[in-house]
């Protein structure tokens, strides 16, 4: 556990200190820090996960790599659903839902598609990996795409206002 905390923090670290971009295994990735709040201790907890943007949300995936039990960071929200998003420069305040059914099932599909090893995390647990979206005030949509670039995106804002971002093979 202390090795993971270690690995966490230095992963925190340099997300913020480089405005959320970070080397290593995170190289080319959307990746976000989640805030969430104790079920229990009533504690702030930050964890870096990636995460794939959907309209005017962001999904995230309680993984834990394949894993028997769901992250802690999941019972977490479960117990309280309003967390803390840092992604890119930008934090805001978000509302979690676990989402279920078919549009869970799809969406899953498709981050397993983008990347594989969570097809392999699927395949290496018997628990259903949920899938929660993350729905918030970020003020540029369009930053959260930073990283994705393996497809384009068509968002909306809060506002409603459609607009569009596409980018190529970059890892900006």
């Amino acid at each position: 556990m202390a090795d993971r905390n270690d690995w966490n923090r230095q992963t925190i670290e340099a997300f913020r200190a480089n405005g959320g971009k970070v080397g290593g295994m995170w190289e080319g990735r959307p990746l976000l820090l989640l805030t969430t709040t104790g079920a229990k201790s009533g504690k702030q907890h930050t964890t870096p996960t990636m995460y794939l943007p959907d309209g005017n949300r962001l999904l995230v995936f309680a993984s834990k790599a394949g894993a028997p039990t769901d992250p802690d960071w999941y019972r977490n929200l479960l117990a309280h659903p309003e967390v803390t998003v840092e992604v890119g420069p930008e934090t805001y305040q978000a509302t979690a839902t676990v989402l279920t059914g078919e549009e869970r099932d799809r969406l899953y599909a498709k981050q397993a598609e983008l990347y594989p090893q969570f097809a392999d995390y699927q395949q290496k647990t018997t628990r259903v990996i949920p899938v929660v979206a993350l729905v918030g005030g970020l003020s540029n949509l369009a930053m959260i795409t930073k990283g994705c670039g393996r497809y384009a995106r068509s968002l909306t804002d809060f506002s409603g206002e459609n607009f569009s971002v596409s980018m190529a093979n970059t890892t900006e």
